[in-house]
C-alpha cells in the first residue's frame, strides 16, 4: 500500500501466523504439568482458580447465603461412590441426566455429542481415568470465538445429601460428565451462569462450528429431509418447545420451554402409506412423549420384527419416537450446528468452505449506532466489505427446502428456468464473554446484521470511512432477525457482488465484543471497512503566523524576565485569547492546566514554552478552533462523539477504527460530548505522535511498517536507552512491575506505566539508576488465558537503589496486552540475586522514543 505525497503513514503488516496448534491452556493451567507435580508430591489437585466453595456454586439462587445452597458439600468422586469411573465402557446419549440446574440446553447439546465419538474425543480427552496416574485433576477442551481452550478442574464436586446437585449419569459411578459440567461453569464463572441458554451455544462450543436457528411452522417444506442430511453429516441437531411460563409438562408427555435432543430420523412404511419418525431425547433421562410411536404406543405391532426390534426400546431413560407432522405441531424451534460448516446440502466445490473471520466490539458514543437503519447513527455501526465472485454450482436434485433452496444456479449461466445464478452465504455473528457477566445483572444483549448490496458506481467510494455517508443510498439484500442470543446466524442467498455486512444492536449505545464469521461455498473476499493510520503534513507543519501585537505583549507581560510561559500563564493566556470565540458559544470555551501541561510538553520545553514555541501553538490552535467550529453545529461549545473521527479527519489525522475507539473512550464525557478542551488535548497528542515518526522519515514523510504484532502486542524488540535524569519533556515514566526470568537470560517485567516524576532519583546520579519496590495488584494485567496468570504472588515491600558508575542498561521493550498503557521490559544483563522480584523503574528518555507505540496499541 502507497502512501500518498505528503503524509506520514503507519503501515500495519499482516504476518504469517504460526500453524494451527493445540488449544491454549486456560488460564495459564497445563494439565500435564499439574498432574505430574500432584504426583510427584503425593497430593490430589486443588483448584486455586476455581475453588470449591459458595462463589463456584453461584451469586443468586445459588448464591453464599441461598436456601439451595444450604448443606452442600464439596466432595471427590470417592468419598461417596464405591469405584468411580471417569467413563464407564462407552460414552452414550444416556450417560447425561439433568440435576437441579436449569441447563438443559447445555446437557441436552452435550447427549447429542455422544453420538460422534470423533467429536466427543476432542471435548473429552482420552487417558483420563480414577485408577492408574490419578491425581485429582481432569482436563476439557472447548472452542472459544476462534481457538480452542484446554479447561483444568479438579474432581470436587457440589453434592447434597450424599447425590450429585447437577449433571449425573444414568450408571451412578460415571464421572465424565459432571466434570464436563463443572469445566464449562468454570470457563464462565460459576455453575448458576449456565442456567437458561440455547442449544447452539453449546453445540458450537463443542465443535466450533456454526449455529442455525429454523423457526417451525406446520407446513415447513423440506424439513425431515434436512434432519436427516444434518445428522448424516455429523451435525448437532436439537429441538425447543417454547413457552412463555418456563418448564411445564404436558398431557402427552411432553415438556414446554424445554431442550431436547434430536438423535436420529427412520422412514417406515406402512401399507401404501411413508410414515417420517424422528428420535428425540430429554435430557432429565426421563419423562417421555405419550402419544403417536412412543414406547407404548400399539402402532409398532404393525411393522415387521426385526423392524420393530432395531427402533424400539422400552425403558424410560428420556428417548422416544414420535411422527414428523407430531414434531411440527409442538415445536417451535430447530437447532443445527454445522461441523465444517457443511449442512444441509452437498459437499462444496473444492472440498470445503471459504471462511472469513472478525473481531470487533460495539463502542457507545463511537460505533454502537443501533439497528434502525433511518437513524442518524446507524451509520457509525462497524462495516464489513463482502465480495461474492462465483455462484454455486447447480444441483439436479434441487429441493427448496426450509432454508429456500440449496444450490441454485451453475457457475456457467442462469440455471434451468431462467433462476438468477446465485451464492450460498452463512453469516454467524456471537456476542463474546457475556455469559459471565451474568452475575453483574447482565445479559445477551439484541443484535442483528444487515447485508446490504453495493452498485458498481459506488464501489470505488467504499474503500474509507467517508463512505459511510452513502448508507441511505443502498439497498437492503438480506438481514437476520433481532435476537437475544449468543449466536445469530443466518444462511443467504445472494447474487455474485459486492456487499456491505453490517453488526449492530438493537439499541444505540449498547456495548459488546462481538465475532463475525462469514463462510462461502465458493470464493469470496471480506474486509473491515477501516482507514489507514496516517497524518497530512500540514496538520504538523502549520504555517507560523505573526502573532497579533496585544497577543504578542500579553505573552512577555506574563514570560517576564524568563522569556518563557509556565503551564499556569499558558493557561491564563489562552483564557485571554480564547475568549472572542466565546461569545459564540454558550458554554465557555478553556483549556485547564493539565492540558497546558501537555502543551508545554508537546510544543516547548516540557517546563516552560518560549515565544516562537506558542507561535507555533497558536497556529495550530486556531485551525483546531475553526474545525471544532464546523462540527460544533448547535454553538454548544461541545461535538457528538460520534463526530469525533470526522473531526480528526478534517484535522489531517486518519485513523483506524480500532485507535479512533481508543481516543473516543477517552475523550468523550458521560453525554457523549467532546467540549473544545478535550478536542485540543486529542490533536495535540496526535501531532506530537506523528511528528516524532516524521523525524525518523527521509524528507519527514513516507511510510513506516508495523505488524500487528508490534501494534497491539509489540512481540518485535524495540530496544531503548535508560537513563536517570530529566528528557527534555521532562517525563519519567515509573512502571510498577512484576519479574521472571525469560530464555537467554534476563528478567520479563510486566506493568503499567504511567506519566510520573522519578521519586527515586538522585540529583548527582547521571547513570543509569534502578529502584525496587513493591507494586500494587492493580498494576497486574489480567487476561483470559494468557500467561500472565501465572506470575507468581506478590512478594514482601522492598526498596533498593543502585546507580552511579555504571553502564548503560539496555531496556527492551514489548508491549503485554492489548490494554494501551500495559507493557512488559526484558531487562538485561539478569536481574543481580539481591533484587526484589518486584521492580520499578524510574527513567526519562524512553517518552520520546516510544511514547507513540503506547497510544497505537
Amino acid at each position: 500500500m502507497a502512501c500518498g505525497s505528503g503524509k506520514v503513514t503507519i503501515q500495519l503488516v499482516d504476518e504469517a501466523g504460526p500453524g494451527v496448534g493445540g488449544p491454549k491452556p486456560f488460564r495459564g493451567q497445563n494439565y500435564e504439568a499439574i498432574r505430574a507435580a500432584c504426583l510427584d508430591e503425593g497430593i490430589l489437585f486443588r483448584d486455586p482458580y476455581f475453588p470449591a466453595g459458595p462463589d463456584a456454586l453461584g451469586y443468586d439462587q445459588l448464591g453464599p447465603d441461598s436456601e439451595k445452597a444450604k448443606g452442600v458439600k464439596w466432595m471427590r468422586p470417592h468419598e461417596f461412590c464405591a469405584e468411580p469411573q471417569f467413563i464407564c465402557e462407552d460414552m452414550s446419549r444416556t450417560d447425561v441426566c439433568q440435576g437441579s440446574l436449569g441447563n438443559c440446553w447445555f446437557l441436552a447439546a452435550a447427549a447429542s455429542l455422544t453420538l460422534y465419538p470423533r467429536l466427543l474425543c476432542r471435548v473429552v480427552p482420552p487417558g483420563q481415568d480414577f485408577r492408574d496416574g490419578y491425581a485429582g485433576v481432569f482436563h476439557f477442551q472447548l472452542w472459544q470465538f476462534g481457538h480452542w481452550v484446554d479447561v483444568v478442574v479438579d474432581d470436587k464436586l457440589p453434592v447434597r445429601e450424599g447425590k450429585l446437585m447437577f449433571v449425573r449419569s444414568e450408571q451412578r459411578n460415571e464421572f465424565w460428565a459432571p466434570l464436563l459440567e463443572k469445566a464449562y461453569a468454570k470457563l464462565h464463572g460459576s455453575y448458576e451462569v449456565m442456567r437458561g441458554g440455547h442449544m447452539n451455544e453449546a453445540f458450537v462450543d463443542f465443535t466450533g462450528g456454526v449455529g442455525e436457528v429454523l423457526y417451525l411452522r406446520q407446513d415447513t417444506p423440506g424439513l425431515f429431509a434436512a434432519l436427516r442430511h444434518a445428522l448424516a453429516k455429523e451435525s448437532l441437531v436439537g429441538a425447543t418447545a417454547l413457552s412463555d411460563r418456563g418448564e411445564y409438562r404436558t398431557e402427552d408427555g411432553l415438556v414446554k420451554g424445554h431442550a431436547y435432543s434430536v438423535t436420529g430420523t427412520h422412514k417406515v412404511s406402512l401399507g401404501f402409506t411413508k410414515v417420517r419418525l424422528l428420535r428425540l431425547r430429554n435430557p432429565w433421562g426421563r419423562v417421555e412423549w405419550t402419544g403417536a410411536w412412543s414406547d407404548s404406543c400399539p402402532r409398532w405391532d404393525a411393522l415387521p420384527t426385526e423392524w420393530r426390534d432395531a427402533l424400539l426400546v422400552k425403558k424410560e431413560d428420556g428417548e422416544f419416537w414420535m411422527e414428523l407432522q407430531d414434531f411440527l405441531h409442538h415445536f417451535n424451534t430447530v437447532q443445527i450446528c454445522s461441523l465444517s460448516p457443511e449442512v444441509l446440502g452437498p459437499s462444496p466445490a473444492g472440498g470445503g468452505w471459504h471462511v472469513h473471520i472478525f473481531h470487533g466490539r460495539w463502542v457507545r458514543g463511537f460505533n454502537s449506532g443501533g439497528s434502525q437503519t433511518t437513524s442518524e447513527t446507524f451509520w457509525t455501526n462497524p462495516q464489513f466489505r463482502l465480495t461474492l465472485l462465483e455462484p454455486d454450482e447447480e444441483e439436479e436434485d434441487d429441493e427448496e427446502g426450509p432454508w429456500g433452496g440449496w444450490g441454485a444456479v451453475s457457475a456457467r449461466g442462469p440455471a434451468r428456468g431462467g433462476r438468477v445464478p446465485k451464492c450460498t452465504v452463512l453469516l454467524s455473528l456471537i456476542q463474546r464473554n457475556r455469559r459471565c457477566l451474568r452475575a453483574r445483572g447482565l445479559t445477551y444483549l439484541t443484535v442483528c446484521f444487515h447485508v446490504f448490496q453495493i452498485p458498481e458506481e459506488l464501489l470505488g467510494l467504499w474503500d474509507t470511512p467517508y463512505s459511510r455517508a452513502l448508507l441511505p443510498r443502498l439497498l437492503r439484500a438480506d438481514r437476520s432477525p433481532l435476537s437475544a442470543r449468543r449466536d445469530v446466524s443466518r444462511r443467504c442467498r445472494l447474487r455474485p457482488g459486492h456487499y456491505l455486512v453490517v453488526p449492530s444492536v438493537a439499541h444505540a449505545g449498547d456495548e459488546a465484543d462481538f465475532t463475525l464469521r462469514i463462510f462461502s461455498e465458493r470464493r469470496h473476499t471480506a474486509v473491515e471497512i477501516d482507514d489507514v493510520i496516517s497524518a497530512d503534513l500540514h496538520a504538523l507543519r502549520a504555517p507560523l503566523v505573526p502573532l497579533e501585537l496585544g497577543l504578542e505583549r500579553l505573552f512577555q507581560e506574563l514570560a517576564g524576565e524568563e522569556e518563557e510561559l509556565n503551564a499556569r500563564q499558558l493557561e491564563t493566556l489562552l483564557s485571554i485569547a480564547l475568549e472572542p470565540a466565546m461569545s459564540h458559544t454558550r458554554n465557555p470555551r478553556e483549556i485547564g492546566l493539565r492540558t497546558c501541561e501537555q502543551l508545554l510538553q508537546y510544543f516547548g520545553h516540557g517546563q516552560s514554552l518560549a515565544l516562537h514555541h506558542f507561535q507555533q501553538l497558536w497556529s495550530h490552535l486556531q485551525e483546531w478552533q475553526a474545525i471544532f467550529d464546523k462540527f460544533d453545529r448547535d454553538t454548544s461549545g461541545t461535538m457528538n462523539s460520534h463526530e469525533l473521527r470526522l473531526a480528526l479527519n478534517a484535522a489531517g489525522f486518519h485513523l483506524n477504527n480500532q485507535l479512533t475507539q481508543a481516543l473516543t473512550s477517552r475523550y468523550r464525557d458521560s453525554r457523549l460530548r467532546v467540549d473544545f478542551e478535550r478536542f485540543v488535548s486529542c490533536v495535540a497528542q496526535l501531532t506530537f505522535i506523528f511528528r516524532h515518526c516524521s523525524q525518523h522519515l527521509d524528507g519527514g514523510e513516507g511510510v513506516i511498517c508495523l505488524t500487528r504484532s508490534q501494534v497491539s502486542l509489540g512481540r518485535r524488540e524495540r530496544v531503548a536507552q535508560g537513563r536517570c535524569g530529566r528528557s527534555p519533556g521532562g517525563f519519567c515514566f515509573n512502571p510498577a512491575v512484576f519479574s521472571r526470568p525469560v530464555d537467554g537470560g534476563g528478567h520479563l517485567l510486566l506493568g503499567s506505566w504511567h506519566r510520573s516524576t522519578c521519586s527515586q532519583r538522585q540529583e548527582s546520579c547521571q547513570e543509569p539508576c534502578l529502584s525496587f519496590c513493591q507494586p500494587g495488584p492493580e498494576f497486574i494485567p489480567q487476561q483470559e488465558g494468557s500467561e500472565q496468570n501465572q506470575l507468581p504472588p506478590t512478594p514482601p515491600a522492598r526498596c533498593l537503589a543502585r546507580g552511579g558508575g555504571c553502564s548503560d542498561v539496555k531496556l527492551t521493550l514489548r508491549a503485554w496486552s492489548q490494554e494501551p498503557a500495559c507493557l512488559g521490559l526484558v531487562l538485561t544483563p539478569p536481574l543481580p540475586s539481591w533484587a526484589s522480584p518486584c521492580t520499578s523503574l524510574c527513567f526519562a528518555r524512553l517518552i520520546w522514543e516510544q511514547r507513540w507505540l503506547r497510544h497505537l496499541s
